[in-house]
């Protein structure tokens, strides 16, 4: 039997369900997950091994208009997705009726990559609404395969994968065969302590926020990590700090534990909140947190 290896990225609005349903197929939780919109800010890669074959999957940010230089770094890696798929995974969920996005529908009649269409969250509904979904989304994208899923519970996902490997093309593994993504252990530690930021606080706060590790240092029975928490403005920085430094002290502990339980070993992690003015529209500091 040749061996099948290929590129299967996965695309959709905020909320959708893309994150849970990468972090079902690998086994693995890379992506951070939180019931806010525009979680996923990067692109990540998510791999699946076997003797046979190598899935790369690949979480992108949801599908926005862009309000700031950020949101077009963001939309960047979308549109990146579209160009170097074996397979494209469409990600909507129950009850959408369109993309809104006009460019992307475009793009998307035009290339000729095998897409593969998820209506998530189909556990919320009934057998007669969801041949309707199906029906219109079909119309929609006539060349696309269209897969009623629950990313949460795991529904039709054996079928997807089924379908992914019968779609891949024979080519070597890209990448070692005991690797489990790209992401290297630092980007994990600043999602995870973003995702806390995302999940403690509230409005527009946690989305002016960029996580920088510092330092990772790993010895035998423990990490030492020292993060710096990137915010916008002045009173950000007050709101995350909190009254005498509880709300960044529950934030370092529920990263913290998250992280013991990832790397399996004791985790040191210190926190520290700096200004950076307005870094979401500024070219240099995009660069430097790799959005550009």
């Amino acid at each position: 039997m040749a061996h099948k290896a290929g590129f299967v990225n996965i695309i959709g609005h905020p909320n959708v369900g893309k994150s849970t349903l990468m972090n079902q197929l690998v086994g693995e939780k890379l992506s951070i997950i939180t019931p806010k919109a525009q979680t996923t800010r990067h692109r990540i890669l998510g791999i699946v091994n076997d003797e046979n074959y190598q899935i790369v999957y690949s979480d992108t940010p949801g599908i926005v208009d862009p309000a700031y230089k950020l949101q077009e770094g963001m939309m960047k890696f979308v549109y990146t997705s579209l160009e170097d798929a074996d397979v494209l995974v469409l990600m909507v969920e129950f009850g959408q009726k369109d993309l809104k996005n006009e460019k992307l529908e475009l793009r998307l009649a035009e290339i000729d990559t095998p897409i593969l269409l998820l209506i998530n969250k189909v556990d919320q509904t009934d057998q007669e609404a969801l041949e309707a979904a199906v029906q219109l989304w079909s119309e929609k994208f006539p060349k696309a395969e269209v897969f009623p899923i629950s990313a949460l519970y795991g529904f039709n996902l054996d079928l997807l994968q089924n379908r992914v490997l019968q779609l891949l093309p024979e080519s070597p593994a890209f990448y070692s065969k005991e690797n489990y993504t790209d992401i290297t252990e630092r980007f994990i530690v600043e999602e995870k302590i973003r995702e806390k930021v995302l999940l403690n606080y509230k409005q527009e706060v946690p989305y002016s926020v960029e996580i920088e590790v510092e330092e990772f240092k790993e010895e035998a029975s423990i990490i030492r990590i020292r993060a710096v928490i990137h915010v916008s403005r002045e009173s950000q920085k007050v709101i995350i700090i909190g009254k005498r430094g509880d709300k960044i002290k529950r934030v370092g502990t529920d990263a913290r534990k998250d992280l013991e339980e990832f790397f399996d070993k004791k985790i040191f992690l210190e926190l520290f909140v700096k200004v950076n003015k307005d870094w979401r529209n500024d070219d240099k500091q995009l660069k430097r947190f790799g959005y550009l």
